[in-house]
């Protein structure tokens, strides 16, 4: 376990230039759900993080729907939801709602209630559903761990980049999770389910680093300093849980307690285990390419594909059944 690392001190340098001094101080807050909440709450924050590159998002849709130009809300549309009746889905950790509000566009037939402790992005979220007119879509700005619900009224139980905000995942499964599904209900995932509190192996950190040394020099420029990406050291434990409590908790239970309660309908597994890191704060570099900068992603795509062929994958899409 690394308790601080040089990574550390680079990221709050980092912080401090994109998000401001009032940001940095939020995190001296001594009640952990506002240090939390703290790190959601912003709608205008402009960044560079990996999933803002196209080529990484057809990656993704590559490797989860078969096609890259198709994203996993309509696959789920296609080969789930469409012709069936009313759908009743809760998600869980919503943030802004993009996925969720997507989801509720493709599907009429689906009654879709958002939660998520942050009432700034649930707000933004149903200005954009009214003015896309959605009726089937509710916000409901709630602590999920405090919030009384109905028992066994959803089909399905819904997260995206979510679940692993979440501490002691057996015991979350159980008593929100299971609780809220009805008999052979869904649980659909698009997660992060790597090493808590993103204690990475040693093989990976090697990776990552072999991924930032093949990136030109121009390109390793990070976001908003005058400062270049040359190493990656690994998150310290203790800036991690300053910084939001809640990042990665229990993420590396999350399959095994998945698996010992639900059947597995699919699993597809998609790595970002160099990716995330790698590309962290320089990502806007790679938005619109040119060949050299194809090159260099199709290399560290190819980097990341070898890792995974003997390191467990960072990232799943995974949808199962109720045992």
């Amino acid at each position: 376990m690394r308790i601080i690392t040089r990574e550390d001190f680079s990221d709050i340098y980092i912080k401090f230039h994109q998000r401001g001094l009032s940001f940095l101080l939020s995190k001296l807050n001594l009640n952990s759900f506002k240090r939390t909440q703290s790190a959601f709450n912003d709608q205008n924050l402009e960044g560079s993080s990996f999933w803002i590159v196209p080529e990484v998002r057809k990656r993704w849709n590559k490797l989860i729907t078969g096609n890259e130009d198709m994203m996993y809300e309509k696959y789920l549309t296609e080969k789930y939801f469409k012709g069936k009746e009313k759908i009743k889905i809760l998600a869980l950790g919503t943030g802004i709602c993009s996925h969720e509000i997507r989801l509720a566009e493709l599907n009429p037939n689906c009654e879709i209630a958002c939660y998520d402790f942050s009432d700034d992005l649930l707000k933004k979220a149903k200005e954009i559903a009214d003015e896309k007119q959605l009726t089937n879509i509710s916000f409901h700005a709630e602590n999920i761990m405090k919030y009384g619900f109905e028992e066994q009224q959803y089909d399905v139980v819904f997260f995206h980049a979510s679940l692993h905000h979440f501490d002691n995942i057996p015991e979350f499964l159980q008593q929100v999770v299971i609780q809220n599904l009805r008999p052979k209900g869904l649980l659909i995932i698009n997660e992060f389910v790597g090493s808590s509190r993103l204690q990475y192996s040693k093989i990976q950190i090697k990776y990552i680093n072999k991924a930032i040394s093949i990136i030109p020099k121009e390109y390793r420029k990070i976001f908003k300093t005058n400062i270049y990406k040359n190493n990656y050291y690994g998150s310290g434990v203790l800036r991690m849980i300053i910084a939001d409590p809640s990042e990665c908790v229990d993420s590396q239970s999350i399959i095994p307690a998945i698996h010992e309660k639900f059947n597995v309908v699919e699993e597809k597994f998609y790595g970002n285990n160099i990716l995330q890191s790698a590309l962290k704060d320089i990502s806007h570099h790679f938005v619109i390419l040119d060949s050299t900068k194809r090159e260099v992603l199709q290399q560290i795509f190819a980097l990341e594909d070898e890792l995974l062929e003997n390191h467990p994958s960072d990232s799943v899409f995974g949808i199962y059944e109720l045992k």
